[in-house]
């Protein structure tokens, strides 16, 4: 990427290094965005039940809108985005989910949350998949976990600054007003990509032009097809589930079991998040430092991973100690979920060609949001059913295991894909 010299950009002059850096830093923001308008609801539930009065089972209903429409776009935008490009496939992406979000804020009942919520989904299907296209396009492997794990922080930026910036918008002006204020700073964040953003004139790849063509040419068939991508898949569906739980129900436990109000959210629901973003910047740099020491590729990737799902079971013991404790081990839990994420979602950069990277990417997503989907109306049906959030805590503690033993047993080794192993996969189709 040095080949780039300095460029102009927005009035400043970059070199290409601190260019590619600025993209993935652009990335992180949007990404933050989407989390932030994602937790709306959950920290808002309360004060919107004045109002529209939203049972167990609705509010997961609620979360199941969003995550089903989340996994399809996951589908059909990381395809969108390899079609596109990266540039016009995420504005059109964030204008789409700012818009719904501030929908939310004009809902009179159930339906037109249980609508916006669909529409946000759809939305932010696509942010994931985009930023592995940025990633793919602009950052060397040696440094993919790195940006990865810089762009996933974002999830804990915007994570962290919604329940105090929520609560206090909600103390001084009302639910609606929240929603409101997010969309437009998504738009805002439109108007700087649209004018900032530019794909890679020399793009960073370890495989050769005839094996970007022909990932180009692979179906959703042929790429389903590869135990790889089945591995990850499934993988991404276990995790997610746990993950899904966690950020759209720790709100809900804290205010019905924890007993905490608005302002108690807003002071202590912060610090989880913020050990989700450390996570995620330390799981990127521990397998880059693993890579740049010597370490396979597959090496760096799998003990960055195995190490990130270890710890995960220390949710099971959160109904058993006092609530200060208990937002401790939420951290940790938060901290090697989101080191898990942002590794997982390198993978798909380290194997497959750039024109193959969002529709692989999308496909490992969708299989998260399905596995959010189906785990938020177990959980709602469980507590409908006089099951505790300990029964909750104990299943999800296991999914990242089995999600890990998933990648060892059946992802094969994680390295570039050659043309020739691209024609093999298309000849075997």
């Amino acid at each position: 990427m040095s080949s780039l010299g300095g460029e102009r950009l927005g009035g400043v002059r970059r070199s290409g290094m601190e260019l590619r850096w600025y993209f993935v830093l652009m990335v992180t923001g949007a990404i933050a965005i989407s989390y932030f308008d994602r937790q709306t609801l959950p920290v808002a539930i309360s004060s919107i039940q004045h109002n529209i009065p939203i049972s167990n089972q609705q509010f997961s209903y609620l979360q199941t809108a969003f995550l089903l429409s989340y996994a399809a776009m996951y589908i059909v935008g990381g395809r969108l985005l390899d079609r596109l490009g990266t540039r016009r496939g995420f504005m059109a992406i964030m204008v789409w989910w700012s818009i719904a979000c501030a929908l939310h804020g004009a809902a009179s009942g159930f339906t037109v949350l249980l609508a916006a919520r669909f529409l946000l989904g759809m939305g932010e299907g696509g942010g994931f998949p985009a930023a592995v296209r940025v990633v793919s396009e602009w950052i060397a492997p040696e440094d993919r976990s790195t940006a990865m794990g810089i762009i996933n922080a974002g999830t804990a930026v915007g994570s962290v600054l919604a329940p105090p910036l929520i609560g206090i918008v909600l103390l001084t002006l009302g639910w609606r007003a929240v929603f409101f204020l997010a969309g437009g700073l998504g738009i805002a964040w439109v108007m700087w990509w649209s004018v900032s953003y530019r794909s890679s004139a020399a793009v960073v790849s370890s495989n050769t032009l005839d094996a970007r063509v022909l990932g180009e040419q692979l179906s959703f068939g042929e790429l389903i097809g590869m135990s790889s991508v089945r591995s990850l898949v499934f993988a991404k569906f276990m995790s997610d589930s746990a993950w899904y739980f966690l950020l759209f129900w720790l709100p809900k436990y804290l205010y019905d079991v924890r007993g905490f109000d608005v302002k108690h959210v807003s002071y202590y629901a912060w610090i989880p998040y913020a050990a989700s973003g450390v996570g995620s910047f330390v799981g990127g740099w521990y397998s880059s430092r693993l890579l740049r020491s010597g370490r396979s590729l597959d090496a760096a990737r799998k003990i960055a991973l195995g190490l990130s799902a270890a710890f995960m079971p220390a949710m099971m013991l959160v109904p058993l100690v006092p609530v200060q404790l208990s937002i401790v081990l939420f951290s940790v839990v938060f901290f090697c979920q989101q080191s898990w994420s942002g590794l997982i979602m390198t993978v798909p950069a380290d194997i497959f060609p750039l024109s193959a990277v969002g529709t692989v990417s999308g496909l490992v997503g969708f299989g998260g949001a399905i596995g959010g989907a189906i785990f938020g109306v177990v959980a709602g049906q469980l507590l409908g059913h006089g099951f505790g959030y300990g029964t909750l805590f104990g299943l999800a503690g296991t999914f990242h295991l089995i999600g890990f033993l998933a990648i060892v047993l059946f992802s094969g080794k994680i390295e570039p894909l050659r043309a020739d192993d691209l024609r093999e996969i298309e000849s075997d189709a």
